[in-house]
């Protein structure tokens, strides 16, 4: 049985927070299950939307490292306009540039978006620490 078409999602913005099949162990295939992932860079490629993203988890969300970052509850009007569930920390140590589809990403099961991944944004507060998490990871 064929595989449906590929469905392109409208390009996303750097900063959003998009569900990503983010790849495991740097295996370019999609993981098994969607997570949250930063949006740090759009182009295209053929005429369709490629992103460069950033892992998020949320485990461990109380032990930073180099490269990490994290978006908690406690950081109220961030953690709300992130879209995220869970605290969740994003390593920009761990990045992959992916199309921007529905093999690499889905819809959210709350989509407060219409029917694309975005799940949020990176609230202006925050942007200090997602930088030096970036210049953390490129200093390893």
């Amino acid at each position: 049985m064929a595989r449906p078409a590929t469905h392109w999602f409208t390009p996303p913005q750097p900063g959003d927070i998009v569900w990503c099949r983010f790849p495991q162990n740097r295996v370019p295939r999609p993981g098994p299950k969607p997570r949250p992932a930063l949006v740090l860079a759009v182009g295209e490629s053929d005429s369709d939307p490629v992103v460069r993203v950033a892992y998020g988890t949320s485990q461990k969300t109380d032990q930073l490292y180099a490269g990490e970052f994290a978006i908690l509850p406690a950081q109220a009007d961030a953690f709300a306009e992130s879209g995220l569930s869970y605290p969740t920390k994003f390593n920009l140590g761990k990045i992959f540039e992916l199309d921007y589809n529905d093999i690499w990403f889905g819809v959210p099961p709350q989509a407060r978006y219409g029917q694309n991944p975005k799940l949020g944004i990176l609230h202006p507060s925050l942007l200090r620490r997602a930088m030096a998490a970036h210049t953390a990871a490129t200093q390893q």
